[in-house]
């Protein structure tokens, strides 16, 4: 480990799609770090070198993998066997954690990581780093109760709770929905949990709403629509129904728009999409590093619920239409029903989208702006605070056993 004036945090995401985990990965090391608080992030994330890094803050990247099938992954970039990629992202990963020597290791939604790769590294730190404390930070839903509960019991995750992880961090409210329910997390493991709550984003200046709106061209009085599909993989269908409901009413939507397509939708899906958007006098963005910026400037947010998205518009307050994925998982269908029900925001089924509803939906929205408001700003998010005190915790445990145990501080100086 570090040596006693710092204190090392390792983060591993698996990032095989999307922008949810490196963009919630780099939310809380952008928390945790500080002068004394160092952050490596392992990542699968072929576009983490976009965002910019805080000082304190670094990653190492292991080659990305896509989704394919439930168990078939294939190498983003590079031409070479699963089995290949799996090996060298697992090697890097432990390779990693011996050199760095964290004093803290998260890791992000999957208990054993990508194929199991991050177990080597789990067991070495639990045999022959035993001050490491690692953490399972687990988002509030992953999916259905049913699913999550037959995978964990067929790659033994309970195990894995209960022998490989000190603690686990549930970056959501037990009161909206409880996963030690829901995924029968067994009663010896249950004391390890703590909801931290949702995650905020950054609080920008008070001047953004009108600096981005002057960016774009959109007056202040003009009614402002964003639609973000987070990565894009998959929001092809989303964004399609928004400019269906162009096309069915082409003169009767008095608000102006951007849609933010995602820089994973194939390019031939946006373009074909840019072409259309272009026809109403839609402007459409690959990928935008602050999006928070947009939400924060538009009077309501087009989405289909990620968790990350979700966070955004929660810290932002504004109203949000949610278009909830029902495939490969449910999570984003139960995470807006759930949210629905507190008047966070609303959604309309995935099956059931048409440009009537659409166009309903958001005028209704607009019209009764103040309500969702309202219910956003009596929401707290904490999750950032909670962690903090978490870390203070754990910092203050490694400070006391290096002040009081030299043995144990000249040992770690050898194995340095």
């Amino acid at each position: 480990m570090g040596d006693s004036s710092t204190f090392n945090i390792l983060m591993y995401s698996h990032d095989t799609y999307g922008l949810g985990h490196i963009r919630r990965t780099m939310a809380i090391a952008s928390h945790l770090r500080s002068e004394n608080t160092n952050v490596l992030i392992l990542t699968g994330s072929p576009i983490a070198g976009r965002f910019p890094f805080p000082e304190q803050v670094d990653f190492v990247r292991i080659p990305g993998m896509i989704k394919k099938t439930n168990d078939d992954y294939q190498s983003l970039s590079i031409r070479i066997e699963q089995e290949q990629a799996l090996s060298i992202r697992t090697n890097i990963i432990l390779a990693t954690a011996k050199t760095f020597r964290p004093d803290l290791f998260i890791v992000d939604k999957e208990p054993h990581g990508l194929k199991k790769e991050v177990l080597p590294t789990l067991e070495w730190l639990k045999t022959d780093s035993p001050k490491t404390t690692s953490i399972l930070g687990l988002r509030d839903i992953l999916d259905d109760d049913t699913t999550i509960r037959q995978d964990w019991q067929a790659k033994g995750v309970y195990q894995s709770l209960e022998n490989l992880y000190d603690q686990i961090w549930v970056y959501g409210d037990q009161d909206i929905y409880d996963p030690i329910s829901h995924y029968q997390i067994p009663e010896s493991v249950k004391h390890k949990v703590t909801f931290t709550g949702y995650i905020p984003r950054k609080t920008l200046p008070t001047n953004t709403w009108s600096k981005v709106r002057k960016r774009y061209r959109i007056l202040d009085t003009d009614l402002f629509v964003l639609v973000t599909t987070g990565g894009g993989g998959d929001g092809k269908e989303v964004v399609e129904h928004f400019l269906a409901m162009h096309d069915y009413y082409p003169t009767s939507l008095p608000f102006k728009s951007i849609i933010i397509t995602g820089p994973f939708m194939p390019k031939e899906q946006r373009y074909k999409i840019q072409a259309r958007a272009k026809q109403h006098g839609i402007k459409t963005l690959p990928f935008h590093p602050r999006i928070e910026e947009l939400i924060n400037a538009s009077d309501l947010v087009i989405s289909m619920g990620g968790y990350n998205t979700i966070c955004e518009i929660l810290t932002q307050k504004t109203p949000a239409l949610i278009v909830p994925r029902e495939t490969p998982r449910k999570e984003q269908l139960i995470r807006a029903t759930c949210l629905e029900t507190k008047g966070l925001l609303d959604y309309i089924p995935w099956s059931e989208v048409t440009p009537q509803l659409l166009r309903e939906k958001i005028f209704s929205m607009i019209q009764n702006r103040t309500s969702y408001v309202s219910a956003m700003n009596s929401f707290q998010l904490s999750g950032l605070a909670t962690m903090q005190s978490q870390l203070e915790s754990l910092q203050q445990t490694t400070l006391r056993q290096t002040t009081f145990s030299p043995d144990l501080t000249h040992d770690h100086s050898n194995d340095s």
